[in-house]
């Protein structure tokens, strides 16, 4: 929606709300479009700054010098079909997968931009952001809103863009907030502070916070006997569990926690293998051995044709590469000028016309 189109619409509402009857409910309609369509417009700004301020973070070459401020802008750039948004797209997936600047749809760009935007559309697809029929999604002929959908969640995907890009808005958010019109006394009163006199319950805890809280002695030695107390319970765990010790001891020493340790591994995979097998490999344990043939000539037969039948293969294709060859040879033959008896250099339908000259000329000295 364009500034002029807003305007009109704007001048709409205004005629409206003066207009005596104003309150039937083809009126109503109309003024909830109008706040509708402003709503969708407000939020389409808001997304495609997002949007740009992305790309920037990202480092997009592409973005680079343009210095763009107003969000109109920003939507010619990012939703209308070009050139420079099918170059912006085609980086944004560079970037998410570097295999994608080195395939063939990017060297054919130049010569068969379809492909490319076919290639996109299925890279689109492979990430679940859209269809590989979305063609009109990949040119810029959807809705703004759509394309800034799909442009926001792809750059979600590029390493590091999402963090700074948030960063940044983060910080735009609280400088707006912070310089607000609402916000501006408060700040005000910041950089400028007087102490007014605290309330009776703040002066109370600030009192009791100031007055000594020192700890009694005797809260201080049960304390300090109850640290003892699970100091020792901990030394005695630590001496009845061997396997906790620091000194490591030899492989062939006999360990009786490691014993146990092992029992109850063993124990429990039993336990997981009996319940797999009763429910699961009973039924195929349960059935009778497969039943072999004797008869292997059959096999035999087909495995001595499928040799054969290789063999002819390889045949034919060192026939066809000799008939290539050959072929190759004697169109050089052909094309390719050679020196022949008389020194002089001809190829071999030019020798061949000459020669048929000289059995004429020879043949005509006869006859006279």
């Amino acid at each position: 929606m364009d500034s002029q189109q807003r305007d009109n619409e704007l001048l709409q509402l205004v005629a409206l709300l003066l207009c005596p009857a104003a309150n039937n409910q083809t009126t109503k309609k109309k003024k909830l479009t109008f706040v509708w369509k402003m709503a969708g417009a407000l939020e389409e700004k808001e997304l495609v700054k997002h949007v740009y301020a992305a790309l920037q973070a990202a480092s997009c070459p592409l973005v680079e010098g343009l210095h763009l401020q107003e969000a109109d802008s920003m939507l010619q750039l990012l939703c209308a079909p070009s050139q420079h948004r099918t170059d912006i797209l085609a980086w944004i997936c560079s970037s998410i997968n570097p295999n994608f600047a080195h395939s063939k749809a990017m060297s054919m760009r130049s010569q068969d931009p379809g492909v490319l935007n076919k290639e996109m559309a299925v890279f689109g697809q492979e990430l679940m952001l859209c269809r590989a029929g979305d063609l009109d999604l990949i040119k810029g002929n959807t809705s703004p809103s759509r394309q800034l959908q799909f442009l926001e969640q792809l750059l979600i995907l590029i390493p590091d863009c999402k963090k700074s890009a948030g960063h940044k808005m983060d910080e735009e958010i609280l400088l707006n907030e912070l310089y607000a019109a609402e916000n501006l006394p408060h700040l005000t009163e910041m950089l400028t502070p007087t102490l007014d006199p605290w309330p009776a319950n703040i002066k109370a805890l600030h009192k009791s916070k100031k007055s000594p809280n020192k700890p009694s002695r005797e809260k201080a030695a049960d304390v300090a006997a109850l640290l003892q107390t699970t100091q020792s319970a901990l030394e005695h765990l630590k001496s009845e569990c061997e396997f906790l010790n620091d000194n490591v001891q030899s492989p062939g020493v006999f360990s009786p926690s490691s014993l146990r340790v092992a029992a109850c591994d063993l124990q429990q995979l039993m336990a997981t293998f009996s319940h797999v097998y009763e429910t699961d490999l009973r039924a195929y344990c349960s059935r009778d051995p497969p039943s072999f043939s004797t008869e292997t000539d059959v096999f035999r037969r087909v495995q001595q044709l499928l040799l054969a039948c290789n063999t002819e293969f390889e045949m034919l294709h060192e026939a066809s590469e000799a008939f290539l060859s050959v072929n190759e040879e004697v169109n050089k033959l052909q094309t390719q000028p050679h020196y022949w008896s008389g020194g002089e250099k001809r190829t071999l339908p030019e020798q061949l016309e000459e020669l048929s000259k000289q059995s004429k000329k020879f043949l005509s000295l006869l006859h006279t």
